[in-house]
């Protein structure tokens, strides 16, 4: 079984996905959020942690016996903590750089999921005076040729996640005029993240249900001295889903709460329930 019963013939599924900043710096809110909330499975990213040295421990004792990890020293690093067996883990190197930027796992009863941690890009828009964005689009790019190559098994339930470092709409940054020359919502970003949806005809949790009009964020910079008053975020983390899972959509909220817990995260989790 995967999770509790909802609808007859179907199985309720909670899923979520938070870049942590520092899984073990930030361990207290990660275990308060993991009781608060419950999910099913919790992807991670920027865990910034080498594979030995990961706090297993905290979440195996609240049920995430089924731990998924790919990390580094101090740099990037995901993970997927699950109550849900795995029938399945594995990484795939979309890094030109060899980063810890992605793990994959299929839980048992079939649902493939793919976490994963864009690079940032750094804080010029120009691939030829900036190695860091040029990174950046080498692996939007690999994004793309993977899912392309998948196509035929789109059919299949399959979950995209994790901070993608891309506000890909107008309205999921603060100031579309302003931001336009802004690393993480310039054109060829957002060109690039709408061909990786394209590649795999996936949706966009958020925006299945929020319009398109109305402004909404997962992540506010620690340089505001007010990042509620101000409210200058930007949409950075997504949830998409295959079209094996059309129909399955229950819910989604961004936890915006959590940018006001103490020594929290910049980003703050997006959560999906899906009936599968």
């Amino acid at each position: 079984m995967l999770c509790s019963c909802s609808m007859e013939g179907m199985q309720s599924l909670k899923i979520a996905t938070w870049n942590v900043n520092s899984v073990r710096h930030r361990i207290h809110l990660v275990t308060r959020f993991l009781r608060d909330e419950q999910p099913d499975v919790l992807c991670l990213q920027e865990t910034k942690v080498m594979d030995e040295l990961f706090p297993k421990l905290p979440f195996h004792k609240l049920g995430y016996t089924h731990q998924a990890i790919h990390g580094q020293k101090a740099y990037h690093g995901v993970a997927v903590l699950s109550k849900i067996p795995f029938r399945e883990t594995g990484v795939q190197d979309f890094c030109r750089e060899g980063h810890a930027r992605h793990m994959g796992v299929t839980l048992e009863g079939g649902v493939e999921l793919h976490n994963f941690y864009v690079p940032a890009g750094g804080d010029i828009p120009d691939p030829k005076a900036n190695p860091k964005f040029a990174h950046k689009l080498h692996f939007l790019e690999g994004m793309e040729k993977f899912f392309s190559k998948r196509s035929a098994r789109k059919s299949n339930p399959v979950l995209l996640m994790g901070d993608l470092n891309v506000a890909p709409q107008e309205h999921d940054v603060w100031s579309h005029k302003q931001l336009l020359n802004i690393v993480s919502h310039t054109p060829v970003e957002t060109r690039l993240l709408g061909e990786v949806q394209a590649a795999f005809d996936w949706t966009d949790s958020t925006r299945h249900f929020i319009p398109p009009d109305q402004k909404i964020y997962s992540w506010w910079s620690y340089r505001a001295s007010d990042w509620e008053a101000s409210d200058r975020g930007r949409r950075l983390d997504h949830v998409w889903t295959s079209p094996g899972l059309k129909g399955a959509l229950k819910s989604q909220r961004i936890v915006k709460k959590m940018r006001g817990w103490q020594k929290a995260s910049d980003h703050v989790p997006v959560i999906v329930e899906l009936d599968v």
